[in-house]
């Protein structure tokens, strides 16, 4: 980020301006390493605006969608758990233990069903 303050040192700027200044400044320098990054792009396709506000989706929802959060293929690509297994022995991520895992079998989402279009 270039200092636009140092072109005119004598001039009192309000600091009202500096401070819109330097946050619109931030927030570019934020979102192009954001835009450019190579990590967390899962969390990227949810929200690929970096902002000072909360997002609209609830904290649930990033969990499962980022796939960050308490599940064991999570935790062991960071080497928090020994392997990244379910209690019921499959892989551990948040689509299992949403879709097929036998121990959360009462909260699974059901697949859409196939439906056949017609035009006309």
């Amino acid at each position: 980020m270039t200092n636009k303050f140092q072109l005119y040192p004598s001039i009192q700027l309000p600091k009202s301006f500096i401070k819109t200044t330097l946050r619109n400044g931030l927030m570019q320098e934020w979102q192009n390493l954001w835009d450019q990054g190579d990590t967390d792009r899962q969390v990227f396709a949810i929200i690929p605006r970096v902002s000072l506000q909360s997002s609209n989706w609830i904290r649930e929802d990033t969990i499962f969608f980022s796939e960050h959060g308490p599940f064991p293929a999570y935790l062991h690509r960071f080497g928090l758990t020994n392997n990244n297994l379910c209690s019921c022995g499959e892989i551990g991520s948040a689509l299992h233990y949403a879709t097929d895992c036998i121990l959360t079998s009462s909260w699974h989402m059901r697949t859409p069903r196939q439906t056949s279009c017609k035009n006309g």
